[in-house]
């Protein structure tokens, strides 16, 4: 079984507010713009996750 989009968008959305909210930061903007937009395609990166991710090659917790 591949790991579940939202578990990937729970770590992105952790990540991007451990940062100070800074647009012209490019970690911050990068990391805003990748949970944006995945957030918005939930269904194809999930696709894309299930075909991708091999067992025994995404995190356990």
């Amino acid at each position: 079984m591949s790991i579940k989009v939202e578990k990937v968008l729970a770590e992105l959305n952790r990540l991007r507010n451990d940062l100070d909210k800074d647009p012209t930061d490019l970690e911050w903007f990068t990391l805003h713009h990748a949970f944006c937009f995945i957030s918005y395609r939930m269904g194809d990166f999930q696709k894309y996750l299930d075909e991708v991710v091999k067992e025994g090659e995404q995190p356990s917790a």
